[in-house]
């Protein structure tokens, strides 16, 4: 099944995140938080303006975003967790290789 959000909505693959510490100890599910990264599979038209026009979104299809822990709502499709988020629940496109990954700061 494939979803087409609407407006300034965009649909997000949350990153895996990696389950073992640097020195080999499995983190369980249970103790792991939420990713708050993930991969832009589909986006909207555009957000709605009070003149009626539609600005393009910003995020495209295959975009690496960061967003907010609580932003979204999340739906299963498929028996694939995806997150809907609006446009403005995103705080960056990270444009660093596919490779690297950021740490979280306490």
């Amino acid at each position: 099944m494939e979803i087409r959000p609407l407006y300034d909505r965009i649909i997000v693959k949350r990153i895996d995140q990696q389950r073992q510490t640097a020195s080999g100890i499995v983190i369980p599910d249970s103790a792991t938080e939420k990713p708050e990264q993930g991969d832009v599979i589909a986006v909207g038209t555009g957000r709605l303006l009070h003149d009626g026009n539609i600005r393009p979104l910003q995020v495209a299809k295959g975009d690496r975003v960061l967003f907010g822990k609580y932003a979204g709502q999340t739906v299963k499709v498929d028996d694939q967790e995806l997150l809907v988020l609006k446009e403005e629940d995103v705080l960056g496109i990270i444009e660093a290789s596919p490779s690297a990954s950021l740490k979280k700061v306490a």
